[in-house]
């Protein structure tokens, strides 16, 4: 369609300034020798640059916008139709659906600066760019292909901006080279999907007057060589990723660039899982309660993260796991093996119902590991002190990861333990029959849960018996991990998962409100009583005598059932992820040296 073509959407944009209509071009306003009650040609600029007159235009696609409205006021015979497209040095036609860039643009002979961000351009005709440009910025366009830009560039080309294009292939690095762009001082890759480091360099490094690079955002500069190897490799850089390359810095890489065996595509993560807090005590219910069954609660974190293999220190910790699932609950074989596996893709479906969001994504081309942390007991600050690092070589999958997020859940794990059927065991010794029929038998451990017999009679603490464990999700968190795409190499994030109900709270509440319905009942069958008893008292002074007793009775409520507190904080998780980075070559080469010992 015409409407989508760049020269369609200039030609409105020049229709726009008006250059013929008031208070530009000819008409009678304009004040000749014979003319009278015509306007003074300043009145007329004055009208053009208020900012509060109507004739007032803001256009920001072409600095030469608002000087060409002034010539059309000051020398209207000059703006002739090849004058006007020849004045224009600069255009920046930026989110206009700009899908077709057709040879209507040659007409602008001295164009340099051509800014074409956020169209739908998916190929660049070389032959419809002006010999002139010295600028090509296509930032955020449908580029996939570099083959139609260089088939004869302009040679005056000094910045070539293709950020966020869909580009990376083997044969887009071949067009990158000095023999396209010979003039090319700033090259702006960042955001696309460059993964092999070393290549791109190669060709990089045959550009003769390149001084400022972009590369940020790209899936290779998650990889620990970066931005080390690039800045040995390209001795001529001053800027890379709008940072000044020091002296120091140069040093401190120097030689990186020969490392070559080190320079490989995976990037290492570390992960780490600090304190959580703000869980209300699950224990804090009525004294008065059974001591059986005896009911223990212990709290765990789980995420999913990325990896082609098994992450160091997790190993050991999912095979615990497994054997601790396997322990509590002898019926589940499947999620015993689910477990063991220790990776899954996100989008099966969850066997434990485990899996709480609908809007979690789905990598279907990276394999996706399911960590826990150790299971603590309550306490109101909680320490899991978990670190996994993990080794991804899918540095694009990994990218995708980063920009949409970790996702993070608390789970809570209800465990009822009963005495065994005989409790005239010894506790030492259990009969081994005992064992086999009941199923895990151990004794009670302090500490491990309330004690509920205080100021009872002694006796010896009986076998129990425990049921299948219960789980449920408190709540998940999502925690924004873009910044390590391109900003930073560690994130620290304090997960706000907000004010979270357990089963203890949710009882203490119930509890509560069934314990003053039954006292509000009880005073006013009170009252009444009083009331009788009064016969020929003033209604008004037994209304308020009632409520006062009622006010009373409360009073005396909240001192008598003490209940949990209900005001409770939010849950909080400190997280921490952190991306492997080399920060001189002697830490590369003592890498390769422990990698050549056997």
């Amino acid at each position: 369609m015409s409407s989508n073509t760049l020269s369609a959407v200039l030609e409105k944009l020049i229709q726009r300034l008006c250059l013929n209509d008031f208070p530009c071009g000819y008409g009678s306003w304009r004040k000749t020798k014979d003319s009278a009650g015509a306007e003074e040609t300043d009145t007329l600029l004055d009208l053009l640059n208020c900012p509060h007159s109507p004739w007032h235009h803001v256009e920001p696609w072409s600095p030469q916008a608002a000087a060409l409205r002034q010539l059309a006021v000051l020398t209207p015979h000059r703006l002739r139709t090849d004058f006007i497209y020849s004045y224009f040095t600069s255009l920046r036609i930026v989110d206009k659906s700009v899908s077709v860039v057709d040879s209507g643009l040659l007409r602008f002979s001295q164009l340099e600066e051509l800014v074409l961000s956020a169209n739908k351009i998916s190929e660049i005709p070389v032959e419809n760019l002006p010999s002139t440009l010295k600028i090509l910025e296509l930032r955020a366009n449908c580029l996939s292909a570099l083959n139609s830009l260089t088939s004869q560039p302009p040679p005056r080309l000094q910045y070539l901006g293709l950020s966020s294009n869909n580009l990376g292939s083997h044969e887009d690095v071949t067009h990158l080279t000095g023999r396209h762009w010979p003039q090319l001082v700033c090259l702006d890759l960042s955001d696309c999907e460059f993964q092999d480091q070393p290549t791109l360099l190669h060709a990089l490094s045959t550009l003769p007057c390149l001084k400022t690079l972009v590369l940020e955002g790209n899936p290779f500069t998650l990889a620990p060589s970066y931005p080390g190897f690039t800045v040995d490799s390209l001795p001529q850089l001053s800027c890379l990723d709008a940072s000044w390359i020091s002296p120091e810095e140069r040093h401190r890489f120097r030689g990186l660039a020969e490392m070559t065996d080190l320079i490989v595509g995976q990037a290492s993560v570390t992960v780490r899982v600090g304190r959580m807090r703000g869980i209300p005590d699950p224990l804090s219910v009525d004294e008065n309660a059974p001591d059986f069954p005896v009911i223990t609660y212990t709290y765990f974190i789980t995420y999913e993260f990325l990896s082609h293999q098994t992450p160091v220190n997790q190993k050991a910790d999912i095979e615990h796991t497994a054997d601790a699932a396997a322990t509590a609950n002898g019926s589940g074989d499947a999620d015993l093996h689910s477990v063991k596996n220790g990776e899954r893709q996100m989008c099966k479906p969850d066997p434990e119902g485990l899996t709480v969001r609908s809007e979690e994504p789905c990598y279907n081309t990276t394999q996706v590991s399911r960590h826990s942390t150790s299971k603590l007991t309550w306490s109101e600050n909680m320490d899991f002190s978990d670190t996994q690092t993990y080794t991804v070589s899918n540095l694009a999958g990994l990218k995708k990861f980063f920009s949409q997020g970790l996702y993070l859940k608390i789970e809570e794990e209800k465990v009822l333990s009963w005495p065994a059927a005989s409790e005239d065991l010894p506790v030492a010794k259990p009969r081994q029959n005992v064992k086999e029929k009941k199923g895990k038998e151990s004794p009670i451990k302090s500490g491990s849960i309330k004690d509920k017999s205080k100021g009872k009679k002694k006796k010896s603490l009986p076998y129990l018996v425990h049921d299948a464990p219960i789980r449920r999700i408190l709540g998940p968190v999502h925690a924004p991990l873009q910044t390590l795409v391109k900003e930073s190499q560690k994130v620290d994030i304090l997960c706000d998962f907000g004010t979270l109900h357990t089963e203890s709270v949710v009882e203490a509440k119930q509890a509560l409100e069934k314990d003053l319905g039954k006292k509000i009942k009880k005073d006013k069958k009170k009252d009444d009583k009083e009331s009788k008893g009064r016969g020929g008292s003033d209604p008004g002074q037994k209304n308020t005598a009632s409520s006062e007793d009622k006010g009373k009775g409360r009073k005396v409520e909240a001192h008598t059932i003490n209940p949990v507190s209900l005001q409770l904080e939010p849950v909080t998780v400190e997280l921490s992820v952190a991306l492997e980075k080399w920060q001189s070559a002697a830490e590369a080469r003592h890498i390769l040296q422990q990698q050549q010992t056997p």
